[in-house]
């Protein structure tokens, strides 16, 4: 299951700790939807292929826009580990969104 317990100032401190921690990897998801895409190292994780490590969140405290959450996530079939960020509330991407919540539910069992 997904660790939430971590908390950080900004959303830069936040980043610059899990890549001290080993994920470097910067996932966007495929225009489809279907999937994680690392253009760096030409991976594309679907979401059997990897779990979510953690999961912090950034409430705006005077700024919507500035309601992020950040996934480090790992994949051992493919000895990966990196990131991707969503926007959530009124700027969530819809796609984004139901990958994210279909890979949350999955770390819940």
């Amino acid at each position: 299951m997904a660790n939430t317990s971590t908390t950080y100032d900004t959303l830069t401190d936040a980043l610059e700790q899990i890549k001290t921690n080993g994920y470097t990897h910067d996932f966007s998801l495929r225009a489809d939807g279907a999937c994680l895409v690392c253009n760096s190292v030409s991976v594309s994780l679907s979401p059997r292929d990897f779990e979510i490590d953690e999961i912090i969140r950034f409430e705006g405290q005077t700024d919507p826009d500035d309601e992020m959450i950040l996934f480090a996530i790992s994949s051992p079939k493919f000895n990966i580990k990196g990131f991707i960020l969503n926007a959530y509330g009124i700027y969530a991407d819809a796609k984004n969104a139901l990958l994210v919540e279909k890979l949350t539910k999955r770390t819940e069992h």
